[in-house]
């Protein structure tokens, strides 16, 4: 039976030098705490009402209805020159009628129509010249939403989530018009948002937060209205009033959209006399996406038999890691609102288990195996209750999924179940505590699965799934000190394999045969555990800015049914210090240096893991940036490097980088970055990344990211075999020095037609190879080091079928040489047009080809990357029509 136990006074001991460590750096920074400096007055503006038809839409501020309107004018400059008035004016009115709210804004420059005139597409503003408006239409100064527009009219829209200016979630995608125009003496920018697509009080008077933005990026200037300082934490916090929104009432009627899309599929692995898949196939389906207001603050979100198809496929790797690679959603209904339904503290929600490949893999000649998990249906309930409760909801489920199984011996095609169906929940509830930005939420998730009793599938996923908990945010003295944290708790339950399978699992390795603080219990049909975590820090100030953590995950604690979680079995503290300069000097328009120090350990007392670093970031007077690390780990235990076997012992390790760019403002924008480390046991890495943005024409816009790594790791896992040594359990745990190579060409080049009409071409060619040499077992448990083969009378012999017969005077055994060079093409061009507002059609052209090589005869280089572009491979072309349907 598994059990944990308290932890040891051996770890009791190591935190107990952190955490002394921590609270005397909280007395020494508590000594230089400084007066806060004073909110500024709410500046208002006021917005004037005007009859229905009053502004025709064309960017041109002609009509007398802006005659009307009170400019929002003054603005001030945070960068360069913080405080300091903006060299060019800008005027700002807002106006309104019964359907929607309308911005006229007028920006002045010298060189008029000369100035900033890219076009991108839709939330990709580049480097053009905008002005943003930022509304929080709560008052509850901590949310807000921002719609912006470039000098050539491509639109921009966002929420934000928290009080912070760059917490940003951009799969906020609202309904709304905007036009611009040049003038000699500058640009007009004309907006339309209708009611319908903001959230706000249903009071008769209406006083909402506003703050307004404008970039000009041939001066290198950031304007604001209300100018964020530097030196201070807060964004929606410090805005100003816009009030005189007199009897207006949220508009939350029903948004239909329906679409059909059709999909044809081209593959080039199909064997010939493959009963099961052709290497054509062409696929239709319709659906349709409902959003409906329920009252003035909630809004459901509902789609039947939705599009989940993703336009842009995950990077291509190597993993030779014991843990799962996590990838970013791009899914679009997973997209919107994610940052509603994502709390603080572990991550119970990872959108990308909800229709996840299928876990069965059956054996036969041919196999046609469903590639995704169907998704049945899906809704969310979203929206802000006028207490200041946030609410988030997800409800999903998904499909049986049965695999086809054939051979050229027989007729029969038999069907093998490989995914059950399952009903996926989350909620996520925050309450504001006041308008510092203080929050408390809690997160919940829950997934329940069909499973057959006795099936193969039984044997894989767990039966059902909970995790939850409570966090907390406080802030005090202006935002500038918080508090934060979190408690969590975990339930799974299913068969005996399958929970089996989770105790041996790389986040706990409960199997670990010198561990004595859990142990492996195969009769076990449930597992629990908890979480939690604190931290306290300085986020705000002229120079010194401090933070002290603590985290931990018990044994037991499991949440990857529908969250992401690497490791369990974890305490951990942490200690950063920065010191700041954001006045600009002779050299520097800003720079900062930041210590840290983290330490790991098990709920043993075991240290595994142990990092000490410094970072130097800056950015010089002519916007240039320039930033260096340099980062040691001490020699600790590893609990993975052995892949269940007991503690490995690691080397001391040193890794340094430097990254440089030029000016971000610029037309071409480039950054360079390198990194070099290396331990005492010969390992080490070179690493070498250029990212380049160029702007050909105003339309174009091409982004090359070549990388290239290379490496030698001299303790990588091969094979844990019998036979072994009583010093490590009767076991061989084998290594061996891999040199590896890895080099990537992310391309991406966006065509702008209009801001509506858009086209954009990705590729990333990538190739990787690794030999292995030098092989030896574990010598001892908590041992860096190896018994090679080859020495001390063992010996090691490759076959030239590509075996190692290794012997030593426990007995003989053989290898599989483990070499690799693979390469990969994955690709997508998307033409986007929105053919009116909210309406959308998309043609999409993805292809995902592959080929290997033996890495015995050449290294990766790239010419693999050029010839990845003629391996075989599967072509997707796809084409999808979707309707906006307002229904009032």
């Amino acid at each position: 039976m598994v059990t944990e136990r308290k932890i040891s006074s051996r770890f009791s001991v190591a935190a107990g030098k952190n955490l002394r460590l921590a609270g005397i750096l909280l007395i020494a920074c508590s000594a230089v705490f400084a007066q806060d400096t004073p909110p500024p007055e709410r500046i208002q503006i006021r917005a004037v009402k005007v009859p229905d038809g009053s502004i025709s839409l064309d960017g041109s501020l002609d009509e007398k209805a802006w005659e009307k309107g009170h400019p929002a004018s003054d603005f001030r400059q945070r960068m360069p020159n913080e405080g300091v008035l903006a060299d060019k004016q800008t005027e700002v009115r807002f106006l309104f009628d019964s359907e929607a709210l309308f911005i006229g804004a007028r920006m002045y420059s010298d060189n008029g129509a000369e100035r900033s005139t890219q076009v991108s597409r839709r939330d990709n503003a580049g480097n053009a010249e905008r002005i943003i408006i930022s509304l929080d239409t709560y008052l509850d100064r901590i949310t807000a939403y921002s719609f912006g527009i470039t000098a050539k009219g491509v639109r921009i829209d966002y929420y934000h989530p928290t009080d912070a200016e760059f917490s940003r979630d951009y799969s906020f995608d609202p309904v709304w018009e905007a036009k611009t125009q040049f003038l000699a003496d500058g640009w007009s920018a004309e907006v339309r948002i209708p009611f319908s697509q903001l959230r706000f009080s249903s009071e008769s008077c209406q006083i909402w937060g506003v703050n307004i933005n404008r970039w000009i990026p041939d001066i290198n200037q950031d304007t604001y209205w209300i100018y964020p300082r530097s030196q201070e934490v807060g964004w929606s916090s410090r805005f100003g009033s816009l009030d005189g929104l007199g009897d207006v009432k949220p508009r939350r009627g029903v948004e239909l959209l329906p679409y059909f899309a059709g999909e044809g599929f081209l593959r080039s692995d199909v064997d010939a006399g493959d009963p099961l898949n052709d290497d054509t196939d062409f696929r239709q389906r319709a659906g349709l996406d409902l959003k409906m207001g329920l009252g003035p603050n909630l809004t459901l979100d509902a789609t039947i038999n939705p599009d989940f198809g993703q336009v842009e496929a995950d990077p291509a790797e190597v993993n030779l890691t014991d843990f799962e690679t996590f990838f970013s959603e791009r899914r679009p209904f997973f997209t919107e609102g994610q940052q509603l339904l994502s709390g603080q503290g572990p991550g119970f929600y990872y959108s990308r288990r909800i229709g996840a490949p299928p876990p069965g893999f059956p054996a036969g000649q041919f196999v046609r195996r469903p590639q995704q998990t169907t998704i049945l249906g899906a809704a969310k309930l979203t929206g802000r209750l006028n207490s200041g409760l946030n609410i988030g909801a997800l409800a999903a489920s998904t499909g049986r999924e049965f695999a086809e199984i054939a051979s050229d011996s027989s007729d029969e095609i038999r069907k093998v179940e490989v995914q059950a169906p399952a009903v996926y929940g989350v909620i996520r509830l925050q309450k504001e505590l006041d308008q510092k930005g203080s929050t408390a939420g809690f997160s919940g998730t829950a997934v329940e699965r069909q499973l057959k009793e006795g099936s193969d599938v039984a044997q894989l996923v767990n039966r059902r799934a909970y995790g939850g908990g409570v966090d907390w945010r406080l802030k005090w003295l202006e935002g500038r000190y918080r508090f934060s944290g979190d408690l969590g708790f975990s339930y799974v339950a299913g068969s005996e394999v399958a929970i089996a399978a989770l105790q041996r699992s790389p986040a706990r390795y409960f199997q670990r045969p010198d561990a004595d603080h859990f142990s492996l219990d195969s009769a076990r049909t449930h597992l629990a555990g908890y979480s939690f975590s604190a931290g306290l820090g300085k986020e705000s100030g002229r120079h010194w800015l401090w933070d002290l953590s603590l985290w931990g995950e018990s044994p037991g604690f499991e949440i990857n049914d529908l969250g992401q979680l690497r490791r369990a079995d974890e305490v951990g503290t942490g200690v950063s210090l920065k010191y700041r300069e954001t006045t600009p000097g002779r050299i520097f328009q800003n720079w900062s240096h930041t210590l840290s120090n983290y330490q790991d350990w098990t709920f043993g007392g075991e240290n595994t893991g142990h990092y000490m670093g410094y970072l130097f970031s800056s950015t010089l007077r002519n916007y240039w940036s320039l930033s260096g690390y340099g980062n040691f780990q001490p020699r600790y235990l590893s609990q993975t490097a052995t892949r269940g076997g007991p503690l490995m012992g690691t080397g001391r390790y040193w890794e340094f980088g430097l990254s440089w760019g030029n000016n971000f403002a610029s037309r071409n924008r480039w950054t360079a970055a390198g990194e070099y480390a290396f331990d005492e046991l010969g390992s080490r890495k070179t690493e070498v990344s250029v990212s380049m943005n160029a702007q050909p024409t105003s339309s174009l816009g091409l982004q090359v990211t070549p990388f290239w790594q290379s490496s030698l790791n001299t303790r990588q896992y091969v094979a844990t075999l019998e036979n072994g040594r009583p010093e490590t359990f009767d076991r061989r745990y084998v290594f061996g020095a891999i040199s590896r190579r890895t080099l990537s060409l992310q391309m991406r080049l966006d065509w702008a037609f209009t801001p509506n009409l858009t086209a954009q071409v990705y590729a990333e060619p990538f190739a990787a190879d690794g030999r292995y040499s030098r092989f030896g077992e574990l010598a001892e448990p908590r041992s860096p080091y190896l018994r090679m083969y080859g020495e001390g009378g063992s010996s090691i012999n490759e076959t030239d079928d590509g075996v190692y017969a290794i012997a030593d005077a426990a007995g003989q055994f053989v290898l599989q040489r483990p070499d690799f060079r693979v390469r990969s093409l994955r690709s997508s061009m998307v033409i986007r047009w929105e053919w009116r507002p909210g309406s959308t059609l998309f043609l999409v052209w993805q292809q995902d080809r592959s080929g290997s090589g033996d890495p015995r005869d050449s290294r990766a280089d790239f010419r693999d990357l050029a010839q990845s572009f003629e391996d075989r491979g599967n072509h997707i072309l796809a084409l999808k029509f979707s309707y906006w349907l307002p229904v009032q």
